[in-house]
C-alpha cells in the first residue's frame, strides 16, 4: 500500500500544474462547488493509477486541482465509501496521496440526517467530533511510522481554530450555524426509527455514511481537518419521514451556495 501511495504521489506530481497545501472533499449533492474553482485542471479518477473510481450518483469522480478565492487547492468530486464495497484502505487512499503530496489542510463536507431535536433540513453543521461505528477502522493493519504513529491521539481531530474561523465567517455573513457530532455508520441504508433515537442516546447529533474514516487517515497523518454537514433529513421522532438519494442531493444543492461561502473564506484565512 504504501508502494502504491508513492507511486500515485509521484505521477500526480508529474501532471499537476500547481503544488496546492489545501485538499477538499466533497460530499453528496455538493459537487457544484468545484465550479467555483477557476484555472481548473481535471483528472477522472479512472486516469490516475491505482484509484478507486466511485460509483455513487452524485460523485462523478476527479481530482480537480485550481484556485478557490485565490489560494491553489486540490479537490475531489466524488468520494468512496466503505459500502460500495470497498475496504477502508480504499475508501481513505486519496487522503493518503494527498499528503504525500503536500497537503496540509483538509475540508471535508457531506450530507448529513440529523438527529438534535434543535436542527431543521437545509441546516449547516460544522463536525466538532465524531462517533465512529463503521465495522472496521481505517488504521487496522500495519502501521506504517512513515504515514503517522501507531496509537494516534484523538481529542482534537476537527481543528478547534478552524471551527471557530468558520464560526466567524458564518457571524459576518448572518449564515446561521450549528455545531455538533457526526455519527459515521456503514451504510447504505438510511437508518431505522430506533436507529436514529440510539445515535441521539449516544451523543451523536447528525449521522451519515462517510467523512469519519478519510478524517482518522487525515488526522493520522498530521494534516489539520475541517468538517461540514448540511442536513438534509431529520432522523427525530415526530419528524421522520421516507427519504430517497435523489431528495438528499436535491437538498444539497440548494443549500451548498451558504456552504462554498464559508469554506472560501475559510481557506483564503489560511
Amino acid at each position: 500500500m504504501l508502494q502504491k501511495i508513492t507511486e500515485t504521489a509521484n505521477y500526480l506530481r508529474s501532471v499537476m500544474k500547481t503544488q496546492p497545501k489545501v485538499g477538499i472533499i466533497l460530499g453528496t449533492g455538493l459537487g457544484n462547488l468545484a465550479t467555483q474553482i477557476t484555472d481548473a485542471q481535471e483528472l477522472p479518477y479512472e486516469t490516475i493509477p491505482n484509484f478507486p473510481v466511485s460509483t455513487v450518483e452524485g460523485h462523478s469522480g476527479k481530482l480537480i486541482v485550481g484556485k478557490l478565492g485565490g489560494v491553489d487547492v486540490l479537490a475531489m468530486k466524488g468520494r468512496f465509501h466503505y459500502y460500495e464495497g470497498y475496504d477502508m484502505a480504499h475508501v481513505t487512499f486519496p487522503v493518503r496521496v494527498m499528503k504525500m503530496l503536500g497537503i496540509e489542510t483538509l475540508l471535508v463536507s457531506n450530507a448529513s440526517g440529523g438527529v438534535n431535536p434543535d436542527f431543521e433540513i437545509g441546516e449547516l453543521m460544522i463536525i466538532t467530533d465524531h462517533i465512529n461505528l463503521f465495522p472496521e477502522n481505517p488504521l487496522r493493519g500495519k502501521n506504517y511510522d512513515e504515514l503517522g504513529p501507531r496509537f494516534p491521539d484523538m481529542h482534537a481531530v476537527y481543528d478547534p481554530e478552524l471551527v471557530a474561523k468558520a464560526k466567524a465567517i458564518a457571524a459576518k455573513h448572518n449564515i446561521c450555524v450549528k455545531e455538533g457530532v457526526y455519527v459515521g455508520t456503514q451504510g447504505p441504508t438510511f437508518e431505522t426509527p430506533a436507529e436514529y433515537v440510539y445515535f441521539r442516546v449516544i451523543g451523536g447529533d447528525a449521522v451519515g455514511m462517510s467523512t469519519v474514516p478519510e478524517t482518522i487517515v487525515a488526522h493520522h497523518m498530521g494534516m489539520r481537518v475541517f468538517g461540514i454537514s448540511i442536513i438534509t433529513d431529520l432522523g427525530v421522532p415526530g419528524k421522520i419521514v421516507e427519504v430517497s438519494h435523489e431528495e438528499v442531493q436535491e437538498i444539497g444543492n440548494i443549500k451548498q451556495p451558504l456552504m462554498t461561502l464559508i469554506m472560501t473564506e475559510l481557506i483564503q484565512s489560511l
